[in-house]
């Protein structure tokens, strides 16, 4: 599996418990890893429907009369499962890693071993690329961005030397942004704050946590009533968001109790939280932050 090499292949797919005739969804298509195992276990009668936007990953369509790609963002889950007549399903499996083929394709812009075009769209229709934000955004907005998704402190100081740099030459390359950064990225933790870095602007550029937040609150309308959800994140900004959901049915605040104080919350987790073996992570170095969790519609 060149493309990439799916994490947590059993363990999220086992998550679905699912019926040979029941109708499914792989929201984060990719490689296809995770929709075969899915469609090795439906019968004839059973149906998967997968979601991708970027146009690498189309070239990976599964040709089985049970499965139908669809080119667009998961975010728009619920339309377009209506389009496909698809009303209601019985599981949906999420695995939000960046692919080992983005990571991969210097050109792509993800990665920070290559000095590559700061792109990192997912849609590469999408008007905003990483190099813009660099570029155009406010030195505040920059800060905000590598604070907040970055969780990296000195995220306002960064940003100021950004801003005067870019006054000089655009940055456009990530070697470019390196440069500029340098002297924040003492030898020692370098990989780390660059991934740091990078992931901010990914997260910006692709609007990763607002796609999330999104589509988490779609699920309990689509999801039959013994109906499972399996998602897989890589980091805590991702992962809070999925278990606060899970737990609270919002992302800020506390729901509000009945008259009996009981919370109204749609959905009940099933089982604990499933971390990579350390073998899988010795095979698959990126499954390393991986973190599964599992819900279903609370009875």
């Amino acid at each position: 599996m060149s493309y990439h090499n799916p994490v947590l292949l059993k363990e999220s797919v086992d998550a679905l418990n699912i019926k040979p005739n029941g109708i499914y969804v792989d929201v984060t298509f990719g490689g296809g890893g995770h929709s075969k195992e899915i469609l090795s276990r439906l019968g004839e009668g059973g149906k998967l429907f997968a979601f991708d936007q970027d146009p690498d990953a189309h070239e990976n369509a599964l040709d089985d009369e049970r499965f139908t790609l669809i080119p667009q963002n998961f975010r728009y889950i619920e339309r377009f499962l209506r389009f496909y007549g698809a009303k209601k399903v019985d599981g949906v499996l999420g695995d939000f890693g960046v692919s080992s083929h983005q990571f991969d394709q210097a050109e792509r812009g993800f990665s920070t071993r290559f000095d590559a075009q700061l792109d990192m769209r997912m849609d590469q229709k999408a008007e905003v690329s990483a190099a813009h934000i660099i570029n155009y955004y406010t030195q505040e907005d920059i800060a905000n961005i590598l604070f907040q998704y970055g969780e990296l402190r000195n995220g306002r100081a960064m940003a100021k030397v950004i801003v005067a740099a870019r006054e000089e030459n655009k940055i456009e390359t990530s070697f470019q942004l390196k440069q500029v950064l340098s002297q924040f990225l003492p030898k020692a933790k370098e990989h780390k704050i660059l991934a740091q870095i990078f992931q901010a602007l990914r997260i910006e550029v692709n609007q990763e946590l607002e796609v999330l937040k999104e589509f988490l609150t779609q699920i309990p309308n689509i999801l039959n009533e013994e109906g499972r959800l399996s998602v897989i994140s890589y980091h805590s900004l991702e992962d809070r968001l999925v278990k606060r959901f899970i737990q609270k049915g919002m992302f800020e605040g506390e729901p509000e109790k009945d008259f009996y104080g009981n919370f109204s919350v749609p959905l009940q987790k099933v089982g604990g939280l499933i971390l990579p073996s350390k073998e899988e992570i010795k095979i698959n170095n990126r499954a390393r932050s991986a973190k599964l969790r599992i819900a279903k519609l609370k009875s």
